[in-house]
């Protein structure tokens, strides 16, 4: 009799062991989560990270806290998640800076690869290159016509020194030969001024921020830089389609402290990867200039690492830096 008792308990055991598993693995969460946000509120981060966090919250049962830690380039934040134990109830927003970070920094106070784990990818974003409506070329390949007639003399502005807008346009720089001077602006408000007011001829920004003035007239497009034509804008040619290989686009990923237990990182990509593969969650991404792109732990870790060798010639050549 304690033999089939026996029996039957490890039995019970096996089952209920095999139910978790089908289940979706660790319990996880058991308590509220937290969502480190490394910008202030506004933006397509923010409309992001609130999005995600009541799906995640709906998903799970627990709450999922924003919480807004802006500063250096987003450095502060991102530091404040690696510095936290490592149990998946604290979670980072990363973007494009976050790869571009450790070369414009010498004094970073964490390790991006080390001391980070990638849980997924969550979107991408177009960039757009622009020109005031009377700038007399109408394609890339006029603007580097130009640009090789008066070296130096084409300038092109940007939302701030060390930005992604700003790389972009170093990275064309590099990938061309071409010599422009790069006028760097306390945010992108300013610098839609005078680019539209005819005082500085080109503008690399976020695509959807742009569309209201490509829109009006008020811009003039020129070329994506991503690797593909963006839906909202088809007729807008990609750099690819001149430069061969060229593709920057915004990203925005999500990370956790270094040690998180894998199974937890690997229940949270998955929890995530469902949210953005819903019909109803990609039209509303779309609706802010969004396009889901849920990768594995893996991939992602992957992507920083080839994306921090990939900026780092290029913020060198630049001279840019934030200390």
């Amino acid at each position: 009799m304690k033999t089939l008792f026996a029996s039957l308990l490890c039995a019970a055991s096996l089952a209920a062991g095999g139910t978790a598993a089908a289940a979706g693995g660790p319990a996880f969460p058991t308590r509220p989560v937290t969502l480190i946000v490394p910008n202030a509120p506004g933006g397509a981060i923010d409309i992001l990270s609130r999005l995600l966090s009541e799906r995640l919250q709906k998903t799970w049962g627990q709450p999922v806290v924003v919480m807004y830690k802006p500063g250096a380039n987003t450095v502060i934040g991102t530091d404040h998640v690696a510095k936290s134990a490592p149990d998946g109830y604290t979670l980072g927003i990363v973007v494009t800076s976050h790869v571009i970070n450790p070369t414009l920094r010498r004094n970073m106070p964490f390790d991006t690869v080390k001391d980070l784990a990638g849980v997924s990818m969550l979107v991408t974003s177009q960039i757009v290159i622009t020109a005031t409506p009377s700038f007399p070329a109408n394609d890339l390949a006029g603007v580097i016509a130009m640009a090789k007639k008066e070296p130096g003399k084409l300038s092109y502005a940007s939302p701030g020194s060390g930005s992604s807008m700003h790389l972009t346009g170093e990275l064309l720089k590099n990938m061309t030969g071409i010599d422009m001077l790069h006028i760097p602006y306390k945010g992108s408000g300013p610098a839609y001024t005078e680019v539209m007011a005819g005082r500085v001829p080109l503008l690399i920004d976020p695509l959807f921020s742009s569309m209201p003035h490509i829109k009006s007239g008020k811009l003039k497009p020129i070329a994506v830089t991503g690797k593909t034509r963006d839906p909202s804008a088809p007729d807008v040619p990609t750099v690819a389609e001149t430069i061969s290989g060229f593709n920057v686009q915004s990203m925005f990923g999500l990370v956790a402290p270094a040690g998180t237990p894998r199974e937890v990182i690997g229940k949270i990509s998955a929890d995530v990867g469902t949210i953005l593969r819903s019909a109803d969650f990609k039209a509303r991404l779309a609706e802010v200039g969004l396009t889901p792109a849920p990768s594995s732990p893996e991939e992602f870790d992957a992507y920083v690492k080839a994306e921090i060798a990939k900026w780092a010639p290029v913020v060198k050549a630049s001279g840019a830096t934030a200390d």
